[in-house]
């Protein structure tokens, strides 16, 4: 695990709320100037601490969708099984995030599609590649909540 200071746990808590901001900004956010900031970025990208930058789309506004969360239990515990159905949803950009979960289910899925008929067509299709699923449940999402950065300085102990 990278060793991070607290200027370093201040550039992660920023980008991962403002991923546009310039270099300029930042280094003089966390009192450092452009040249050291931009080193410490670089080591921290170099490392894979930040592995990549993105945008955050406002998808409601260019296309209707439906986000859905299922939970997934596989018929048996083989790792054979366990490797079909992650490339089983490898398979399928809709699946937009999927968790390995320990408990009373084996995976959490995220799936944005185009409408319901469309996710059902989604977990047929995963049922019929033999993906060895055997109960899975659907929660629609009815309403964004909240959405936000990862709370770094809570999760690493450093004072704000």
């Amino acid at each position: 695990m990278l060793r991070l200071d607290d200027r370093d746990i201040k550039i992660l808590s920023i980008l991962s709320r403002e991923g546009r901001i310039s270099k300029t900004d930042l280094a003089r956010r966390i009192n450092l100037s452009p040249t050291p900031c931009w080193d410490r970025l670089k080591r921290l990208e170099q490392a894979g601490v930040i592995q990549g930058y993105r945008a955050e789309i406002s998808l409601k506004s260019i296309a209707s969708h439906v986000v859905v969360f299922v939970v997934v239990e596989l018929d048996n515990h083989r790792a054979e099984t366990f490797q079909a159905f992650e490339k089983a949803v490898d398979a399928h950009d809709e699946i937009v995030a999927c968790w390995a979960l320990g408990g009373g289910f084996d995976y959490l899925m995220q799936v944005v599609a185009r409408d319901i008929d469309s996710y059902q067509r989604l977990m047929d299709d995963m049922l019929e590649r033999k993906a060895a699923v055997a109960r899975y449940f659907t929660y629609i999402v009815t309403k964004d909540v909240k959405a936000g950065g990862l709370p770094l300085d809570r999760l690493l102990g450093t004072p704000e």
